[in-house]
């Protein structure tokens, strides 16, 4: 007998219309636009006003403006786009002042101890500064070795240059209700000044007994 051969099986889904995948963006309408759920607000830069955050009140005028309550004069109030003041005397608030510096040192032994004020100061501030300063380090700036010879020959020198820059401004114009400082006597009319004559004259005779040995002349 002859095998009749093998017939597949019908397919039942073959010929059945496959419909298209759903859009979940598409409009209702031809070119309708949804809005995007992941989009990011726009930048306020970009064209469009900045809003306040919650709790806040819009600043009005825009930047620079001085919020409602503030003075222009007001320390707590900065200006974000504003410039700085001229810079004023410290001590009396004169605008005649130069940004400078007065030093002094301290050396006992082993231990040191650096000073330094920091301006802007008026002529008359500056000079009683340097003055007072110079004379606490010719008083107490002498007596460890590295004061000696490295410290307070610079403090010294750095106080000289203050001097001359705030020697140099004009008569200063102090604010209201403040004063500028006494400049006292000259460095040379202070007694404690003459402290400095003591190690001055100890390192020069080790100085001279080092070149005696050296040189055999002893």
């Amino acid at each position: 007998m002859t095998t009749p051969p093998h017939q597949p099986a019908p397919n039942p889904y073959a010929g059945a219309p496959v419909p298209p995948n759903p859009n979940p963006y598409a409009g209702a309408g031809a070119g309708a636009q949804q809005p995007n759920p992941y989009a990011q607000p726009p930048h306020p830069g970009a064209g469009h006003p900045a809003q306040p955050a919650p709790g806040f009140p819009a600043q009005q005028g825009g930047p620079g403006a001085v919020p409602p309550g503030a003075m222009p004069h007001d320390p707590a109030y900065a200006p974000p786009y504003g410039h700085a003041p001229a810079p004023g005397c410290r001590n009396c608030g004169a605008p005649q002042a130069a940004l400078f510096s007065v030093r002094a040192h301290v050396g006992v032994l082993v231990l040191m101890r650096f000073h330094t004020l920091n301006g802007p100061f008026c002529r008359p501030c500056g000079r009683s500064l340097v003055r007072t300063m110079t004379t606490k380090t010719l008083c107490q700036g002498w007596w460890s070795p590295l004061s000696l010879v490295l410290f307070t020959p610079f403090t010294l020198f750095w106080n000289l240059l203050a001097a001359i820059k705030f020697g140099k401004l004009p008569d200063p114009t102090p604010a209201p209700g403040r004063q500028p400082l006494e400049e006292g006597p000259p460095v040379h009319a202070r007694p404690l000044a003459y402290v400095a004559i003591i190690p001055l004259l100890w390192f020069t005779w080790v100085i001279v007994n080092i070149y005696l040995d050296a040189t055999g002349r002893r």
